[in-house]
């Protein structure tokens, strides 16, 4: 019998690097694959270059980032092949045959081919940032490390789930409004433009004097057709717009970011919202990363970047310099004044009782609830409000209107 060595993957991704007799190259590979691991390449010791034992596919090229239903429904999936004793390369390649064409199944491709080579699942990921971002990666290393991997990608999966549930409600609450607008800028739009121009016409033939509320009104219909430098309808549709990439173009910058935050977080209704909301991200993030085995200085890190709020990273920022002092997490964070008196307070007990990932998620739990709350008495509230925005607007247009009407008949008479 002769002597093979071979490169293979174990189930939790890492690389491993042995020697085993066999009678044929085909017998090895029986004995490497019955061992638990999958071969990546096998040579005979003492003859020729080594063989690779599967063919590499020529990765595909596509434009744009993974959406996040599809990185959460492949997460799902992933963990499901995996906790059913599936090797990871296995998994990938059965994954990245369901894909359609697209980033995702290019990716996952690449992802493969890789492990391949020799990478493990968490360093072959870090090289695709439009799909796996830094949360996910250390994650994934943490269950690499810990030989828990499955049951990380599931922590991972409820997580996605969670969060994309939770802003499916917060914009679910904002399009009901948004759609009753949009109808009514383009009805009374075509009220502008349209039919109070033939009013204008019979009035004009009357030669009446008109009331201020009608003058005014013939004056709106005349800047909506006519108005300079630009008419109105033009400036109407193009301000969303504008508005629109002046935000985005702002956002680019930290000073920026927090500007905008800052006054997201002040707004009437929706700054309470947008509190909530970021409370339960964060929380949710951080109690994830630390339940995975991720280091605390790393997590606060990780959940800074992924907070998608400038005002809390800032927070978290000082809890992080906080604690490589030596200090505790509540401290600081009860300073920063971002989060209730009743989180800082859980954490600080989580840190005493050595629970912070417990207090964490339940301080995301409970936050959650409390959006949903929000979410349903913001839509209660939208409901009448948007009923007596076009109640009033069409009152207004209809007393504008009618009222030279009635002076107009009572002349005739």
């Amino acid at each position: 019998m002769a002597t093979y060595a071979f490169e293979a993957m174990n189930q939790t991704g890492q690389a491993v690097k042995d020697e085993i007799e066999a009678a044929s190259t085909e017998d090895a590979l029986a004995k490497i694959r019955n061992l638990g691991y999958f071969p990546t390449r096998i040579r005979e010791k003492g003859g020729g270059k080594a063989k690779t034992t599967t063919k590499k596919k020529s990765a595909g090229f596509a434009i744009g980032r993974v959406g996040f239903k599809q990185l959460t429904q492949f997460t799902r999936q992933f963990s499901t092949l995996i906790d059913a004793g599936l090797p990871i390369l296995r998994s990938l390649n059965i994954l990245e045959e369901q894909q359609k064409p697209g980033a995702m199944k290019n990716i996952l491709r690449s992802v493969a081919e890789d492990i391949e080579g020799g990478a493990t699942l968490s360093e072959a990921m870090a090289k695709h940032p439009k799909a796996f971002n830094r949360l996910y990666v250390n994650m994934v290393a943490a269950g690499e490390t810990g030989g828990v991997l499955d049951t990380i990608l599931n922590r991972l999966a409820d997580f996605m789930e969670k969060a994309a549930k939770l802003k499916r409600k917060i914009i679910g609450a904002l399009i009901y409004p948004v759609v009753v607008v949009l109808f009514a800028v383009g009805i009374v739009s075509g009220i502008m433009i349209i039919v109070i121009p033939k009013f204008k016409e019979i009035f004009e033939d009357f030669d009446t004097k008109l009331p201020k509320i009608t003058t005014f009104l013939l004056g709106v219909s005349d800047w909506f057709v006519k108005g300079k430098p630009l008419p109105g309808w033009l400036v109407i549709l193009g301000t969303p717009i504008v508005v629109f990439l002046f935000f985005k173009a702002v956002r680019q910058s930290k000073g920026g970011r927090y500007v905008t935050d800052v006054v997201l977080l002040r707004l009437p209704i929706f700054g309470n919202l947008v509190s909530k909301s970021a409370v339960a991200r964060f929380t949710r993030t951080l109690g994830t990363l630390i339940t995975a085995g991720v280091p605390i200085l790393e997590a606060i890190i990780i959940t800074k970047e992924t907070s998608g709020n400038e005002v809390f990273a800032r927070a978290l920022q000082a809890v992080h310099d906080s604690i490589r002092e030596g200090e505790s997490f509540a401290n600081p964070l009860r300073a920063a004044k971002v989060v209730d008196g009743l989180v800082v307070n859980m954490i600080d007990v989580g840190e005493e009782t050595g629970e912070l990932d417990a207090m964490l998620m339940k301080v995301a739990d409970n936050y959650d609830e409390e959006v949903d709350t929000l979410v349903a008495g913001l839509v209660s509230l939208l409901e009448p409000i948007m009923v007596l925005f076009l109640g009033g607007m069409v009152g207004f247009i209809v007393l504008s209107l009618f009222m030279p009407m009635i002076a107009l008949m009572e002349s005739v008479s």
